[in-house]
Parts: structure tokens; sequence; C-alpha cells
């Protein structure tokens, strides 16, 4: 019964869209049906450049961390964390508050992967940030992250690995538009509208 309520607790946290949110408080166009069409902070920097982006980004984070990392004080168990994390993620993707069309879950992920430890939250933000740098492609980024997700957590705490593999493979499905595009090569940059 607990395990259900902070599962429901944690889907309407991550109902909550800050992208959509930190848009309209900053009279900026609906990240739903502007740019990439997503809400999230790569596509809110493209529309309104690095302080709003930082907000959701920082909101989105936030979305994960606060569920998991209560459910972690309440002596969860691991596999039920790794539930509660899909559940967060899974708000993020379909919020209830805004018509079920939301992001890619990314920030939402890596914010519900921080409780794990902080040098897990070092190695996905290093990996993130050299993809980033050598290809400029956030969304490649974010696969690669999630990717090695698990085998970074089997390193640093391998009873939370199949948790965190659940995780990966929801963002990875996510982003299956995005690794189509990659392929054609019509997938654009950061720092490049979406043509």
């Amino acid at each position: 019964m607990l395990i259900t309520l902070i599962c429901i607790c944690a889907y309407l946290i991550g109902s909550v869209s800050s992208a959509v949110l930190v848009c309209q408080l900053f009279k900026l166009p609906d990240p739903r049906f502007a740019g990439s069409n997503n809400p999230g902070a790569t596509n809110v920097l493209r529309l309104g450049g690095k302080l709003p982006a930082a907000l959701v980004l920082a909101f989105d984070i936030l979305k994960g961390t606060i569920p998991v990392w209560g459910a972690y004080f309440l002596g969860v168990e691991p596999n039920w964390l790794g539930a509660i994390a899909v559940a967060a993620c899974l708000g993020h993707i379909y919020p209830v508050f805004f018509h079920f069309n939301g992001g890619k879950a990314v920030a939402t992920a890596f914010g519900a992967l921080l409780p794990i430890g902080l040098s897990l939250g070092g190695l996905l933000i290093a990996t993130w940030a050299i993809v980033v740098w050598l290809t400029r492609y956030s969304s490649l980024a974010a696969i690669i992250t999630v990717a090695l997700a698990p085998f970074y957590t089997w390193l640093i705490k391998p009873l939370y690995t199949v948790p965190v593999s659940f995780l990966t493979l929801l963002i990875i499905f996510r982003h299956r538009a995005n690794i189509k595009r990659l392929l054609q090569g019509k997938e654009p940059k950061i720092g490049k509208k979406k043509p």
C-alpha cells in the first residue's frame, strides 16, 4: 500500500511540466509546440536561452530526486526504488496535468539516480558533457549516458543495477525518434534550431 501511494505521488510530481511553466513565466512559446516540440531543458535553451533552461533542468532533476530520496529514507527496497523512479519519469513523459504530452525524462531520470551516490552523478555528468563536446548532439549524449548508467551503477552499488536498467530501457525507448533522426543525419545539434 505504501509503495503504491509513493508511486502515485512520484507520478504526480513528475507530471508537473517545469518546461511549460517556465516558458509561461518568461513569455516564451509553449515548448510542446515550438522548436523540437519537446518540453525539456535543451528545447527551452533554444527557445529562451540559458536562464530558463537552467531552471527547467533544476526542477526536472528535483522531480526525480525528491520521490526516490524520500522513499529511500523510508527504507524502501532497491527494486521498489526503481519502480518509484520509473513512476516519476512516466509522469514527466505522460503528464496528467498537461494532456499527457511530456518530455524525454532524461533530467528526471538523472535526479532519480542521484540518491545512489554523487560518484554516479559525477560519472553521468562527465559522460554527457564529453559526448556533447565531441558531437554537439544532446540526444546522443543522453542515449549514451543512460546506456552506461547500469554499468556505472554496477561498479558503485551493484544492488541498484536492475532498477537502473529499467530506467535505461524507458529513456532509450523514449528517444527512438531521435535515434532514427541521428541515423538519418537529421538530428539538430545544440545551438541550432530544428530544420
